[in-house]
């Protein structure tokens, strides 16, 4: 019978070897660019972080110079002498932070005016307080400046947690406005009240419309830090924050009401005005550092939590190129395992022309459906006239027909 030839394996097409780099590349590729997106986030998010820290040590800074402004405005427009060691001191802290941090937050060159318009202040004479209350409204109009714009460059106006936006709000808007109005609007209590008699109702109107623009930021100061409570996950923010905010609420309701003119005419009291004007004053100092610490720590705990991120996205693409090149070495090692096969069977088949030629010989149809014999085949006999092919083997019986014809077939 014919013995086909074991058919060669065929060679592994291009396609079949790129197929595992194929579909490495097809996991890489996503999975890689979900880790580096996600690792770029995390780190934005802590740059901003950390730029809003800096943004609240500078604003702790020019929260110590507001304060003194205002106490050394107070003093001059009373006619008492205006000691410049609290502002100078004041004024050798902030000029620290901004060369420490100030080319960061940009605030250099608005820092050097504010700072230049502060020395101007103390050669000036105390003789003339409407003057003087004039002068130190500009420059506590250029610190309010300065106070803005460091919110803007550290990013603090761009907080993106509720609870850190109201504080920020309130630390470095509100809380400044308010301060600085409330000392202006005892201030002006005080001018109005030596002002003549003529000039009374105008200085009226003037304490009304400075009055709203008072109580104004504090409402808002307020209502931010309620809002920054309510909607923060600290339990450490409320029991911190709202003891001296109530301090701080009666105090300016105070001011509110000593600053009212009796039936909406009548002059008011200018020592009460001022007395209600200071203890609003030393509210807002004891408010203020209470507002910027709890939103530094709030800021230290998102670093923390966004530098576990970092770590676990490092963890995951880490994991992630482990576990592609275990998949990929099983799918090299199984390519290789496949041509060593192959080769091996290529080995042990034979040559190609002896498969070819089996295939090619098929038995006639008288001749016997059996192999030739080999060289030395002890079952094979010498061809005969019966037996050209010395087909038959010895001992073997032949077909009763073919014997019948056999002399036939020799005769022909």
């Amino acid at each position: 019978m014919t013995v086909p030839a074991p058919r060669a394996r065929r060679r592994p097409s291009t396609l079949g070897r790129l197929l595992p780099l194929l579909l490495i590349g097809a996991l890489l590729a996503p999975v890689g660019l979900l880790l580096t997106t996600t690792w770029r986030q995390t780190t934005d998010d802590r740059d901003l972080a950390v730029r809003e820290r800096l943004g609240v040590q500078y604003l702790s800074a020019l929260g110590s110079v507001t304060d003194a402004l205002v106490e050394a405005q107070t003093a001059a427009i009373n006619g008492r002498p205006v000691s410049g060691e609290a502002l100078n001191r004041a004024v050798e802290e902030a000029a620290a932070v901004d060369a420490h941090i100030g080319v960061e937050l940009l605030s250099q060159e608005r820092w050097a005016g504010v700072r230049a318009r502060l020395e101007a202040l103390r050669g000036r004479s105390a003789t003339d307080p409407e003057s003087a209350y004039t002068a130190y409204s500009e420059v506590s109009d250029l610190l309010l400046a300065l106070h803005r714009k460091v919110r803007e460059s550290s990013g603090l106006v761009r907080d993106p947690a509720a609870d850190s936006f109201f504080l920020q709000d309130s630390a470095g808007q509100d809380l400044p406005e308010a301060v600085v109005a409330a000392g202006r609007l005892a201030d002006l209590g005080t001018l109005v009240s030596r002002r003549p008699a003529a000039e009374q109702p105008r200085g009226l109107l003037e304490l009304t419309g400075l009055r709203v623009a008072a109580l104004g930021p504090a409402t808002d100061l307020v209502d931010n830090l309620r809002s920054a409570v309510d909607g923060s996950e600290s339990t450490d923010l409320g029991a911190n924050v709202l003891t001296p905010l109530d301090t701080y609420q009666r105090s300016v309701e105070a001011l509110a009401a000593y600053s009212t003119p009796a039936n909406g005419r009548g002059p008011v009291d200018p020592r009460q005005l001022s007395a209600a004007g200071l203890n609003t004053q030393r509210a807002a100092r004891q408010l203020q550092p209470v507002i910027l610490s709890e939103l530094d720590a709030l800021l230290v705990e998102r670093i923390d939590e966004l530098d576990r991120d970092r770590w676990l996205t490092a963890g995951a693409g880490v994991v992630a190129g482990l576990l592609l090149g275990w998949l990929a070495a099983l799918l090299f090692a199984a390519g290789r395992r496949a041509r060593h096969r192959a080769a091996l069977a290529a080995t042990h088949t034979g040559s190609p022309d002896t498969s070819a030629a089996l295939d090619r010989w098929q038995p006639g149809d008288g001749e016997s459906r059996r192999l030739p014999p080999t060289a030395g085949d002890p079952h094979g006999l010498p061809p005969t006239a019966d037996d050209p092919r010395g087909l038959q083997p010895v001992g073997t019986a032949r077909d009763p027909e073919t014997a019948q014809w056999g002399a036939f077939d020799a005769a022909r």
